[in-house]
């Protein structure tokens, strides 16, 4: 059974955005972005280079978990993207929802660090990377896991995820 909520995760810089709103236009599902989630305090402190903690998390995991069953309540399907770094975080967006699927995007720290290098993001500056590699545990067999190496065109990767997961247009 094809899912009817994709979380494209990764790390800070992997090209989550670009490869779930090209999947959300190729699909025609609704799309969020996790920063649009995110708390006035996560994003000042995120700006000023420090880490976030598990507990400045609980409230942004809440808010997508939110969002994503009231999109499924009113019948739709979706594609959010989100770190989702750990274990945990993916089980607090999951737990429950047999019809959610990970879509771990993967690449190297010196691919990802010059990726970043190259783009202006609001409040994730570089220097936040190597805490994102370190947090991350990538997701277990057990969690089903479609795992894509950003080695590949974005166009490639949504052409992947649709057929590997049996996707169709809403």
């Amino acid at each position: 059974m094809p899912p009817s909520v994709i979380v494209i995760m990764g790390v800070s810089g992997c090209g989550k955005t670009t490869v779930a709103q090209r999947l959300s236009t190729r699909l025609r599902w609704q799309f969020a972005e996790a920063d649009d989630f995110h708390t006035a305090s996560n994003i000042d402190k995120m700006r000023a280079g420090t880490p976030l903690t598990d507990e400045d998390r609980w409230p942004w995991l809440a808010a997508m978990r939110a969002w994503i069953d009231a999109t499924r309540a009113s019948g739709k399907r979706c594609i959010v993207t989100c770190s989702a770094l750990k274990r945990v975080y993916r089980e607090r967006l999951a737990t429950g929802r047999d019809d959610v699927r990970f879509v771990h995007l993967t690449g190297s720290y010196e691919t990802i660090a010059a990726r970043m290098a190259g783009r202006q993001h609001a409040y994730m500056p570089p220097g936040l990377l190597q805490s994102q590699f370190d947090t991350l545990e990538a997701p277990g067999a057990d969690e089903n896991p479609l795992v894509l190496s950003i080695d590949h065109e974005p166009g490639t990767l949504v052409e992947k995820i649709v057929a590997e997961l049996s996707l169709r247009p809403a």
